[in-house]
């Protein structure tokens, strides 16, 4: 009897071993030598345009069951519930107290703070910054906006086909070429710092970087499209970005090569840091080095001071924000008095969700959400360098590079502090609004006196 499997057996494995042939042949063709070369076949935006056109019928489609269903399709939404206008503490406290006499206090002062304190409630525009950027339309993945429901037969079943298309095919696919970017990134980036220093030491390290990027862009099916390259950040200086996702490092580090500022860890984010600081100056710190920010400004100032050394790529806002906003930038980068290089990201989220909520998601959790997406689609943007100005501080000097990239990149420019996602709000910010109320009293004294 067993003789007659062992043809059988042999069929299988013969089949097996065309498959995973066949298989690594297309990855290398179609995937690796292209990111090695740095071409592109075109084949991901002809994908992004198949769905963009995919999206289209399915919401037509939708529209119209819900027309015939008498069914609300979309969920009012906007960016703000409750409609305001900028205008100082000042302005409108007179407004409030419509005139007259202007006494050093007035009862109805305190309906001033507790309008405002409502509206902060009901309308909080910092918390809803850490969740998930809400969708005006469905783009056939899990999450959606509530009203989406069963409308149709062949909407389930194309959405079926998508799922059956996300996770059994586009994520083996995605995680293979994970694993093969990170895994040459450690193997070459480890042989590369063997060599000695040199141009050809950074002439290498500066390709196997730039290869092991563009294979792991690829893990994700990453469109990206990059504008005013002569912008690009250049040695000796600092590019800073606003923060969306982890990935955001990998978006530009495949465009350009650039020094890492991280805190040193375990495990295989480890193993990578200590293969990567091999072949090039990467400024990792130890846990207890961290929180020294003398030390920190002094080793960033060293690097930027050597122009031989890759510009440093920080994120000031210290934690993801939901690709609608950009929140306050920590002046530590600010202060080095070197040329900053502002850079602008934007994400699409029709294609798939690119915000990291760390306070809901481990790191894998995000990372399998995110290779089960369709795409990722963003656009980025290199602006002209900056210096601090006569008579800047570190502070002016990090709201105006902030103000910069919200303006370029579409998103709003918020004073609230990322770390608000975790902590409480600090005094400082109470004594800010408390020290304007103090100025609103003072002022009104003086022109009693004068008068």
């Amino acid at each position: 009897m067993e003789s007659y499997l062992f043809p059988f057996d042999s069929l299988i494995c013969m089949l097996l071993g065309i498959s995973f042939t066949v298989w690594f042949t297309l990855l290398l063709v179609f995937i690796i030598v292209p990111a090695i070369l740095g071409v592109s076949f075109g084949i991901r935006r002809l994908y992004m345009k198949s769905l963009i056109k995919l999206f289209e019928w399915a919401t037509l489609r939708m529209e119209r069951g819900a027309r015939e269903k008498n069914q609300h399709l979309y969920k009012p939404y906007s960016n703000g519930i409750i409609a305001k206008e900028p205008a100082s503490l000042e302005q409108e406290i007179q407004e409030m107290r419509r005139g007259g006499a202007e006494p050093e206090f007035d009862m109805s002062d305190i309906f001033y703070f507790c309008r405002r304190g409502v509206e902060s409630i009901v309308d909080d525009e910092v918390t809803k910054r850490f969740t998930a950027e809400e969708l005006e339309s469905w783009n056939l993945l899990t999450r959606s906006n509530y009203n989406f429901h069963h409308i149709s037969t062949r909407l389930t079943a194309l959405w079926g086909v998508g799922v059956l298309i996300r996770y059994g095919f586009l994520l083996p696919l995605r995680v293979t070429l994970a694993f093969t970017g990170v895994g040459l990134l450690v193997v070459l980036t480890s042989i590369v710092g063997l060599f000695p220093n040199g141009r050809m030491k950074n002439y290498l390290s500066d390709k196997v970087h730039l290869m092991c990027y563009r294979i792991c862009v690829r893990a994700l099916t990453a469109i990206i499209t990059y504008h005013d390259s002569e912008n690009k950040p250049k040695n000796g200086g600092i590019c800073v970005a606003n923060h969306t996702s982890p990935i955001d490092v990998i978006i530009l580090a495949s465009d350009g090569c650039y020094a890492m500022v991280g805190q040193v860890h375990g495990g295989l984010m480890g193993v990578i840091q200590r293969a990567m600081v091999k072949a090039c100056p990467h400024i990792w710190f130890e846990r207890s080095e961290v929180k020294d920010r003398h030390l920190v400004a002094k080793r960033l100032s060293d690097h930027v001071a050597d122009e031989s050394k890759l510009p440093i790529l920080i994120f000031p806002e210290g934690t993801c924000i939901n690709n609608t906003s950009v929140m306050m930038f920590k002046k530590g980068s600010f202060e080095i008095g070197c040329t900053v290089y502002p850079v602008a990201i934007k994400y699409d989220p029709r294609f798939g969700d690119a915000f990291w909520n760390s306070s809901k998601f481990g790191m894998v959790n995000y990372l399998l959400h995110m290779m089960s997406s369709w795409a990722i689609v963003c656009s980025v943007w290199y602006l002209p360098p900056m210096s601090r100005m006569e008579g800047e501080d570190a502070v002016q000097f990090a709201n105006r590079v902030k103000a910069a990239i919200a303006r370029k990149g579409g998103l709003a420019d918020l004073l609230w502090d990322g770390g608000l996602k975790r902590g409480k709000v600090k005094e400082v910010f109470k004594e800010e609004q408390q020290k304007l109320y103090s100025k609103v009293l003072v002022g009104s004294s003086e022109d009693r006196s004068r008068s």
